[in-house]
């Protein structure tokens, strides 16, 4: 096998005659497993002499061939013998310095993957052949050296403890040198020279990324590195080399490298160096923190303030994400006190010539709106499209300024807004600005949050502020300011207007906006909209105009996919499901078409993003986008399906319109929307306290979805399931096909590996929902229910109490069902005395009200049996069953006390959390004031730290002790089953009664070793059970006349 035969074979991998490219590629799979192979593919990637197209194509074999089988540990069809493996480590850096770029960016890829299973253990010269790279005088071998540190810095930068040691070690040792490098090249202003910076300060971000080693905190190392990446920031780059065109001057390679720079100097200060804003996990630091703040930060600080002068003067230009980077610098100087002394003489400046311009509508901003109104509002609207944004970063650290150093701040930056609005008011028309405008009551928007607090002092000002400067940009002939208008509505919503025509005139000018040409403008009125349904005038105004918003609402989703606007009209359809009702089977027909056509699109998405890699141009982006869409309209028809309750005859008009969109959905696996469909045939059936011809042939659906890849799903799927068993019933009894498809779900749930405990708790519960539904008709499940559940009980394979009680049940559930047939199966099996042992030591995990009524019948269940059919080892503790009852009664009011308030709290939950969240929002609670010479605790680090500190816990929490350590099992309040219908007292006197009066030998049996408090306690039963009758009766009878 000689190179260039194998060489030939590559170039025929391009052919333009499909069928020779076929063979080569038939014939390279062929010869793949040769020992020397690879080495070979190798030496044609790296030749210079040989055609581009065939080393690219080897390139891109290459890197697959390694990533399907260098590691050892996973099976391959075709493995690499060792010999070819050393071939390979000992060549590719030398491939790396002759491959051009496209052959190189395969070949970094394929040395991660070496790395990733090699280093250090396999490969332990490669530190030896770094170093000679690194510390080599010519610029290929060095760029080779910097290329392969990053991958190998790649596999370990998000390692943690001791799997990071040999990072530490390479770090040590290679970090000084990448250092001499990059200080030689700071002055050079050649494009290779930044390319070679980049790489060696992307290496250093990454290995400062997770923790900051001690090497790295000695001023022996920060200093050259800090002087170094300073001198970066100031390097200046005249205007006159940068690209006339925006993106490629984005592009350009020195503020690419400058771009890192500012990247490193960031995550120096925020996590390490600030002792306001570094994690208070994190005390290892303190004392660099107390240095860096001291001695670092300040002339970081002063780099950027300098940098910031020049651009607001414009002698220079400064690239957005910089410009980014520079904001969430200096909100970091806020909050830390030695910064802030430093920081503060310039806030007046940095408000009005650096966040000021950057909040006001841009050309960039009118290009977007005039090319792609779609794309303009996912920017403006959805704020993860935006969230690394220069004008987010502006916006953040404008919040932070008014609301950390409030005293100092918010009423100079007021001030600065009312003076711009102003200044425009006052100005003849054609000198106005309307852009300036915009970026004002984008500043005063930001800050709604700080305006309306209680101790505000502009809090009061603010009706006659819209008034005045908001009311008339409703009808402005400029499009952005009527879109700004209805977002500063959406921002002041918890604004309480004095005088009742205000907020008419601002309700019908948010409608109008709603009519308006641009998508923009619309989007902001539907999002204005949402939160003013709190006045009651509002709802009112809204009724007569509901068909329209709701059609507005449709087609705007049908124009743009984003999830806020199903956001807005679930609410409204969960607002005024009364006056929708007319409506709902248009709404639902228009939500399905608009779903499907999500969906359409998705698909072909889908199929251009699995089609070849290396072709697809598709937007990720936009396809998480479309989903999130589809799983909004799905939320909406099941908030309107829940509205409909009571409207049987329009609910199975709904259910035929949806059946394309279950069907889509489960047979098209589109598993990201499994839990809203599931949760829509829960609606349909649970609505209608039936199941139609329609869903049933649903039915069949799940059960192939559940087949396929549901059986994932198993927790969603309960509840539609249960509903098919209880609403059901008839069908389900008579119909074999229907129960062996239940008992095959319930039968590879409780046996299948790929599910845990929680997936088979559904299981049971389905069981249990079987034999409570359909009594008398579903003798022969049985024994398989049993069979499935005592294939957990004996074996001790229960690890949570849960799993064990559910296991139980199932067992107490055949008793209930049917007592004589239950016990001889156990019998047969020698089951009995062991199982009841285990359910009587069991008892007191039973503590929900459905556990202890499934006791109580269960075991009235057994008393009456004919005393011949009870085994002996039964007979030998009678005695004990009773005792249990009454136990099990002693602790059923507690329980049910407990579930009536938790009934309370899930109704009034509601209310509650909208009286938290709006007296959250205006600030029911004013914000601490900080002093001028104190740090400012970062609020989001401290909110990641709590949970941080719950996961530990959580995680060290002993859990081998389940039976001790384990919280009891919470009621579930939407739980209903037949259970709920029995009166456990009523029931326990009519079986103890007749056995007092019919069966005397075993009522002695059973009575003889009560003690004196379990009489009393059974009096008190008997005597509540004739309570809850006589209340029975007095209704009945107060119902009959």
């Amino acid at each position: 096998m000689d190179q260039n035969s194998v060489y030939q074979l590559f170039v025929a991998t391009y052919h333009p005659d499909p069928n020779v490219h076929k063979q080569a590629e038939l014939n390279i799979r062929n010869i793949e497993a040769n020992s020397g192979f690879l080495p070979i593919v190798l030496q044609i990637l790296a030749s210079e002499e040989l055609e581009l197209g065939a080393r690219q194509a080897a390139a891109i074999y290459f890197k697959n061939r390694l990533n399907k089988a260098w590691d050892g540990e996973r099976e391959s069809a075709v493995p690499i013998n060792n010999d070819d493996r050393n071939m390979v480590k000992q060549t590719i850096l030398q491939a790396l310095v002759t491959a051009p770029n496209q052959v190189q960016v395969q070949l970094t890829s394929t040395l991660n993957t070496i790395l990733t299973n090699d280093f250090p253990d396999n490969w332990p010269n490669f530190i030896s052949e770094l170093e000679r790279l690194l510390t080599s005088t010519d610029v290929r071998l060095i760029y080779v050296g910097l290329l392969a540190l990053r991958e190998v810095v790649k596999v370990y930068q998000w390692r943690t403890g001791s799997k990071r040691e040999p990072f530490r070690q390479l770090i040590k040792l290679t970090f000084p040198v990448i250092q001499t490098i990059a200080a030689g090249l700071v002055n050079n202003d050649s494009m290779e020279a930044a390319e070679i910076l980049k790489l060696a300060l992307k290496i250093y971000h990454a290995g400062i990324q997770a923790e900051l080693p001690k090497s790295l905190q000695d001023p022996s190392s920060l200093v050259p590195w800090g002087t170094l990446l300073l001198q970066l920031i100031e390097k200046k780059i005249p205007n006159e080399v940068l690209p006339v065109d925006a993106d490629e001057r984005d592009r350009y390679p020195w503020w690419k490298t400058k771009k890192w720079a500012y990247h490193c100097l960031n995550r120096l200060f925020s996590k390490y160096g600030n002792p306001a804003t570094m994690p208070r996990g994190t005390p290892e630091y303190n004392a660099f923190a107390k240095q860096f703040s001291a001695n670092f930060a300040p002339n970081i600080l002063q780099a950027y303030l300098s940098q910031i002068e020049l651009w607001i003067k414009k002698e220079i230009w400064i690239p957005s994400k910089c410009l980014a980077l520079t904001s969430s610098f200096f909100a970091d100087c806020v909050k830390n006190k030695t910064t802030w002394q430093l920081l503060k003489p310039h806030v007046e400046t940095l408000v009005a010539h650096f966040i000021f311009p950057q909040l006001c509508f841009s050309d960039e901003d009118q290009e977007l709106w005039d090319e792609d109104p779609v794309e303009f509002v996912h920017k403006k609207v959805d704020p993860l499209e935006d969230f690394h944004s220069p004008q987010t970063n502006a916006m953040n650290f404008l919040i932070d300024l008014a609301r950390d150093r409030k005293k100092y701040t918010f009423m100079g930056i007021l001030n600065f807004v009312n003076g711009v609005l102003n200044k425009y008011l006052e100005a003849p028309q054609d000198q106005k600005n309307p852009r300036e405008k915009d970026g004002a009551m984008c500043m005063i928007g930001g800050l709604s949050y700080q305006v309306l607090q209680k101790k505000s002092p502009v809090a009061g000002m603010m009706e006659p502020f819209f008034v005045t400067h908001v009311f008339p940009e409703f009808k402005s002939q400029h499009a952005f300011l009527r879109a700004r208008a209805c977002d500063l509505t959406r921002h002041f919503s918890d604004l309480d207007f004095n005088n009742e025509q205000n907020l008419a005139t601002l309700y019908q000018s948010v409608i109008d906006c709603i009519r308006d040409g641009e998508l923009a403008v619309k989007v902001q009125a539907c999002l204005a909209l949402q939160p003013m349904i709190r006045h009651e005038s509002v709802r009112n105004a809204m009724a007569p105009n509901l068909p329209f918003i709701m059609q507005e609402l449709l087609n705007l989703t049908n124009e743009i996919d984003i999830d806020t606007l199903a956001n807005v009209m679930e609410e409204f359809v969960e607002v005024f499901a009364e006056q929708l009702t007319p409506f709902a089977v248009q709404l639902c027909t228009q939500l399905r078409d608009t779903f499907l056509r999500i969906m359409e699109e998705l698909n072909q998405n889908n199929t251009l993003a699995t089609a070849d890699d290396d072709e697809f141009s598709g937007d990720i982006d936009e396809l998480s986008d479309k989903t999130m869409a589809a799983m909004g309209v799905l939320k909406t028809i099941g908030t309107l399906i829940l509205s409909l309750e009571s409207t049987p005859e329009i609910l199975q008009q709904l259910e035929n319109a949806l059946l394309p969109v279950i069907t889509y959905t489960l047979e098209n696996k589109i598993l990201d929307l499994y839990d809203e469909i599931f949760e829509i045939i829960d609606s349909c059936t649970f609505s209608a306290k039936r199941v139609t011809p329609t869903m049933w042939s649903v039915f069949e659906l799940i059960y192939g979805a559940f087949k396929d890849s549901g059986i994932d799903y198993m927790e969603e799927m309960l509840p539609p399931l249960d509903n098919y068993i209880s609403y059901g019933k008839d069908v389900f009894v008579s119909n074999e096909h229907v129960q062996r498809m239940m008992y095959d779900i319930v039968d590879t749930v409780m046996k299948s590996d790929r599910v845990g405990e929680n997936d088979r708790i559904c299981a049971c519960k389905l069981m249990e929902s079987v034999l409570l539904n359909c009594r008398g008709h579903v003798d022969l499940c049985v024994a398989p229910f049993l069979n499935l559940a005592f294939q957990y009980i004996f074996t001790g394979s229960m690890k949570t109490t849960e799993f064990k009680v559910h296991c139980i049940e199932v067992v107490v559930n055949c008793i209930y069902y049917n007592p004589a047939l239950t016990l001889r199966i156990l019998e047969e099996n020698n089951w009995t005395q062991g199982f009841f042992s285990l359910w009587f030591n069991t008892l007191s995990k039973f503590s929900r009200v459905h556990d202890k009524k499934l006791v109580i019948v269960a075991l009235c269940a057994l008393l009456e049996l004919p005393t011949d059919m009870i085994p002996a080892s039964l007979q030998a503790g009678w005695s004990q069953i009773l005792a249990c009852i009454v136990s099990v009664f002693q602790t059923l009011p507690k329980a049910m006390e407990n579930r009536e308030n938790m009934e309370k709290l899930y109704g009034s939950f509601d209310d509650d959390f909208e009286d938290e969240l709006n007296g959250y929002e205006i600030g029911s609670g004013d914000e601490e004031e900080y002093e001028e010479d104190e740090d400012v605790p970062d609020e989001d680090n401290e909110y990641l730290e709590y949970l941080a500190s719950q996961a530990a816990s959580h995680n060290s929490d002993n859990y081998t002790d389940l039976e001790e350590d384990e919280e009891e099992m919470e009621e579930e309040i939407l739980f209903e089953s037949p259970l709920d219908e029995i009166d456990p007292y009523v029931r326990f006197e009519q079986v103890f009664r007749d056995m007092q009066q019919n069966k005397s030998g075993s009522y002695t049996l059973l009575t003889k070793d009560l003690n004196t408090e379990q009489q009393n306690l059974i009096m008190t039963v008997l005597s509540t059970a004739e309570q809850h009758r006589n209340a029975a009766a007095t209704a009945t009878a107060t119902a009959t006349h």
